[in-house]
């Protein structure tokens, strides 16, 4: 998700029971991004994703 919407993120998440969820955010906007800008939030994401899938603790 984007930046603007991680403080939503987190409440919905409280809601639900999850407080402290871990988020792969990166930096708004997306739309109207030139392909170059996408790839480097792309790559930005994926350094943050694969932590959160391979080292999670139950």
């Amino acid at each position: 998700m984007t930046d603007r919407f991680e403080r939503s993120a987190q409440v919905v998440a409280e809601l639900n029971g999850l407080r402290g969820y871990p988020f792969a955010v990166i930096a708004h906007p997306v739309a109207n991004n030139d392909e170059a800008a996408l790839r480097s939030k792309a790559e930005t994401a994926v350094l943050r994703i694969v932590p959160l899938l391979t080292e999670r603790t139950p």
